[in-house]
């Protein structure tokens, strides 16, 4: 049926169909339909970050930027479902055209430019979770946000969304926030863990309750580079590593229209280089730190092989757009499948 449904959604402009979508997921959600969608997702609760996921299948930030779908989106299955990213003030993002779809890769590029309405719409949206999974929260800085104090973006929204959140996430790698990416490297890096760490702690303090904190980095990384986040992420004890967001690297893609848009790439030209970032990681963090494979996740097997290069759990995208719900299933069966006769936890 999803098949259908894309071939009428990809004949729409790209950020329309992507609206329209999640209009129709929320509304399907408020009316009590999401069973006509869903198929039954497997039973293997997986700890993560001292939570426990339904299952190790999440939705990856950048879908439902303003949490506008998430009750739908989970009821999908997902074991986990990260809204944003969002940022303390409304911004509207990049210019149009931003969003554009390349079939013949199954890949995205997008340069949407942390387009959302704040962090105090997102917060009124979430008060009405009826979502039993786990929900987190996606927080990066405004735009016109100098570099330098990009922390004080990041600590107001924590700040607002941490007694709502059940881990939240500082986004700083996507590539279209001019600067941002900055963030992930050496001293920058180090500072921003610090204000972001010294908040957390405050915050668990005020509220009686520990509100996890990862970081999500990019796949354009060297070795040496992979290592010294892996050191900087261990001596700041934060707690989960989402690896990895888009990635600036389109020379899979050049030859295919829009393949030379600026923007992050994402989907299945992801899959081989996302896991192999995750592989390195996990042997610098060695278990101290787990981690969430994502980037170009399409079926058991690509789902699969981010848990066997070290990933806890993994989150959705890309797969989702071009497969709809039936990926969720089947990454959820493979994982399921893989952890027969072991534990994991992280």
């Amino acid at each position: 049926m999803y098949q259908h449904l894309r071939k009428a959604l990809f004949a729409l402009d790209p950020e329309r169909s992507h609206h329209l979508s999640l209009d129709a997921i929320g509304a399907a959600e408020r009316l009590g339909l999401m069973s006509l969608f869903a198929k039954p997702i497997p039973d293997n609760p997986v700890e993560l970050m001292g939570l426990t996921l339904p299952n190790p299948v999440g939705l990856a930030a950048g879908l439902d930027k303003n949490a506008q779908a998430f009750n739908g989106l989970g009821a999908l299955g997902f074991g986990f479902v990260e809204v944003g990213t969002v940022t303390p003030r409304p911004q509207p993002g990049n210019p149009h055209p931003r969003l554009f779809r390349l079939p013949e890769a199954e890949a995205i590029i997008n340069r949407m430019g942390f387009n959302n309405l704040g962090v105090d719409y997102l917060l009124e949206q979430v008060k009405r979770r009826r979502y039993s999974g786990v929900l987190g929260i996606n927080v990066g800085k405004n735009f016109d946000t100098p570099v330098e104090k990009a922390a004080d973006d990041y600590c107001i929204c924590m700040e607002k969304v941490y007694t709502h959140a059940d881990y939240i996430t500082a986004n700083v790698s996507s590539p279209n926030t001019k600067g941002l990416r900055d963030l992930q490297f050496g001293d920058s890096l180090s500072q921003l863990l610090n204000a972001l760490k010294e908040k957390q702690q405050q915050l668990a303090s005020e509220h009686g309750r520990y509100v996890p904190l990862a970081v999500k980095i990019a796949p354009d990384m060297d070795d040496e580079a992979i290592a010294q986040v892996a050191r900087t992420l261990l001596s700041h004890d934060i707690d989960g590593v989402i690896a990895t967001n888009t990635t600036i690297d389109k020379s899979s893609v050049a030859s295919l229209e829009h393949g030379a848009e600026e923007g992050g790439l994402s989907g299945r030209p992801l899959t081989e280089r996302s896991t192999e970032v995750i592989r390195k990681l996990s042997e610098e963090l060695k278990g101290k730190i787990p981690i969430i494979g994502v980037g170009g996740i399409f079926d058991g097997d690509s789902a699969a092989d981010k848990i066997r290069a070290g990933a806890t759990a993994v989150q959705i995208y890309s797969g989702f757009i071009y497969r709809g719900p039936e990926v969720i299933r089947e990454a959820a069966a493979a994982i399921a499948e893989l952890h027969k006769g072991r534990v994991i936890a992280s």
